[in-house]
């Protein structure tokens, strides 16, 4: 699994040019599963760690604060192209992407798992053609693997 996690002041998904999920000051985040994934993963143990993970900045300007300390919201997006394979050739591949159906079982299973520990917390709609929309903070952008 992977969650490219951006700090974001705002952000938003649209599908058909109309917003499904929108956000203020919190985390977007870009949510992928391997095909290893279904074996070894966690998903509540994963959730804790994102909802925990202090990136926002405290009174000294340290990053020490959690969205949940700052009461921010979050934004999960799946996104399958974070196991993109381009080690040949020009064309992206994605053999190592877990496969549609069983990905958006562990896709929905996360954001319960997420909005158990943190409910604000929104989503884009699954396999569905969207817009992301970012305006990222600091820049802020932080890769967690599992």
């Amino acid at each position: 699994m992977r969650i490219l996690v951006q700090r974001a002041l705002r952000g938003s998904v649209s599908v058909d040019q109309k917003i499904v999920a929108s956000i203020e000051k919190g985390l977007l985040c870009l949510v992928g599963f391997s095909v290893d994934d279904d074996k070894v993963l966690n998903l509540s143990k994963v959730a804790q760690k994102l909802v925990d993970l202090r990136i926002f900045s405290d009174s000294q300007g340290k990053m020490n604060l959690s969205v949940r300390d700052i009461e921010g919201e979050v934004l999960l997006v799946s996104q399958f192209t974070l196991y993109a394979d381009t080690s040949r050739g020009n064309r992206p591949g994605f053999d190592k992407a877990m496969k549609a159906q069983i990905a958006e079982t562990y896709f929905s299973n996360f954001v319960e798992e997420v909005r158990k520990l943190h409910r604000r917390t929104q989503c884009g709609i699954f396999q569905a053609h969207m817009q992301v929309s970012l305006i990222n903070d600091g820049p802020v952008t932080i890769l967690l693997e599992y």
